[in-house]
């Protein structure tokens, strides 16, 4: 992915310090799977950070964002519950395509 990261953004902030504004958004680390993008979709796949079974977040400038990307969850066998609310569905899966079908010019870059 040409050296770009994932990562979902938790928040965003900013603080001021020494008369500068520094705009800030605490993330949640992903990793590839694998070297390659997966062989059938051409889509890389990723999957949350985690340490001690919590996942890694940390606090990132805003400047260091590139781009968006959309996610689409590696589904199983099992049915979703109806009553998830959608704001939750990335807490639900353990990895995810990343759409670079979505939009090409939005990710003619990262990929």
């Amino acid at each position: 992915m040409r050296g770009l990261d994932i990562a979902r953004v938790k928040q965003f902030f900013s603080f001021k310090s020494q008369g500068h504004l520094y705009p800030c958004a605490i993330v949640q680390w992903y990793s590839r799977h694998g070297d390659e993008p997966d062989e059938d979709t051409g889509m890389w796949i990723v999957e949350p950070d985690v340490q001690d079974d919590e996942p890694i977040t940390e606090i990132i400038h805003l400047d260091t964002i590139v781009r968006s990307a959309h996610l689409i969850a590696l589904y199983g066998n099992n049915q979703l519950p109806q009553d998830i609310p959608l704001c939750y569905t990335l807490d639900l899966f353990h990895s995810y395509y990343v759409n670079k079908y979505i939009d090409h010019h939005a990710f003619e870059l990262a990929f």
